[in-house]
């Protein structure tokens, strides 16, 4: 059950949420130097919490160097913090495998590392949906730091707002839940499990996931599938008010960067339906490119015939990224058959 409103709180039921509140382990990858200053930051950010995680697990992803300069600055921050290789095949799901091996939170919460919690609230929120024991999973929103300002091809209905194709650069997107919600999966950039049953499941499945800068995704979409099916009644829950500012690099902000991703994200959706199935793999998808899309690109088109022909960009991009997605699918299906 989602809604979790109360009444007032007596200091008697505060004393008791802190003592029922599970301990956590917040877990940053990271696999290049080139994010240092976003790196530092989101471990600021996460030491700055006014709820402090247990520990903080900083996992690089065979980077000699980057390992060396981050247990120069970060171990001397304090004993809660741990800095270690990834010591699974390289890759962002390996480096996530590596921080369930050794995590001892009761919830795991994963950062990218070029994400800032907004708020020092941002764990304790996350940590307060676990009240309910029926919650497995909690997510949040990232919201684009764009490098100059929201590139004119990724179409948005409101400035400020989130925009329909956002996921191309791991942000929240139109057509995502407004209000607390259970959801099918969460976004990698803001999110966090019960550490033992995805433990139990064996955590993420290698093969589909960011390997550095190749854009395949997908691997926390299917683990929150994985999930659901070994335990039905499990909630996963996306709460928008918890959010991460999450930066987009200049080179994500390219047309050539939306056909890329767009097409890896078929791919990998090809990988997760022939693991968990094609009803489940593509439930959400199939609304969003049936509802949500179709309306981005009439108003798109609609504004460009009033006088706005840059809004004409935003319409061709959405019949792109679909194109290369579906293309991606497709090639990615075939591919196995003919291995197999």
């Amino acid at each position: 059950m989602i809604d979790r409103s109360s009444g007032t709180d007596t200091a008697g039921e505060s004393r008791a949420s802190q003592l029922a509140r599970p301990t956590c382990s917040v877990v940053i990858c990271a696999y290049t130097l080139d994010r240092w200053d976003d790196l530092s930051a989101a471990v600021d950010a996460v030491l700055g919490q006014s709820n402090p995680a247990s520990e903080l697990l900083v996992v690089i992803d065979h980077n000699d160097r980057l390992l060396s300069r981050a247990r120069e600055q970060f171990l001397p921050r304090g004993e809660a913090v741990v800095v270690t290789p990834n010591t699974h095949p390289r890759g962002l799901s390996g480096a996530r495998n590596t921080s369930l091996d050794i995590a001892t939170g009761d919830v795991v919460v994963f950062l990218d590392d070029d994400a800032t919690p907004r708020s020092t609230e941002w764990l304790a929120s996350i940590l307060g949906h676990y009240s309910d024991p029926s919650v497995y999973a909690v997510g949040g929103s990232a919201y684009p730091v764009w490098p100059t300002s929201r590139p004119p091809f990724l179409p948005t209905a409101v400035a400020g707002q989130p925009g329909e194709l956002d996921w191309i650069v791991g942000c929240t997107y139109r057509g995502q839940p407004t209000t607390t919600s259970a959801v099918r999966n969460l976004m990698g950039a803001n999110m966090s499990f019960r550490r033992e049953p995805v433990v139990a499941l064996g955590g993420f499945v290698s093969g589909i996931g960011r390997i550095g800068r190749i854009p395949l995704g997908c691997e926390e979409t299917e683990l929150c599938i994985r999930l659901r099916q070994t335990h039905p009644d499990a909630e996963i829950v996306f709460d928008p008010s918890i959010v991460v500012d999450h930066t987009v690099s200049a080179d994500r902000t390219r047309p050539r960067y939306l056909l890329s991703r767009s097409y890896a994200e078929g791919v990998s959706k090809a990988a997760i339906a022939r693991l968990i199935g094609s009803e489940d793999a593509l439930s959400s998808e199939r609304a969003y490119t049936a509802k949500i899309l179709p309306r981005a690109v009439g108003r798109e088109a609609s504004a460009a015939a009033r006088g706005n022909p840059v809004r004409a960009w935003g319409a061709m991009a959405v019949v792109a990224s679909v194109g290369a997605a579906g293309f991606g699918y497709v090639r990615g299906r075939l591919s196995r058959i003919a291995a197999s």
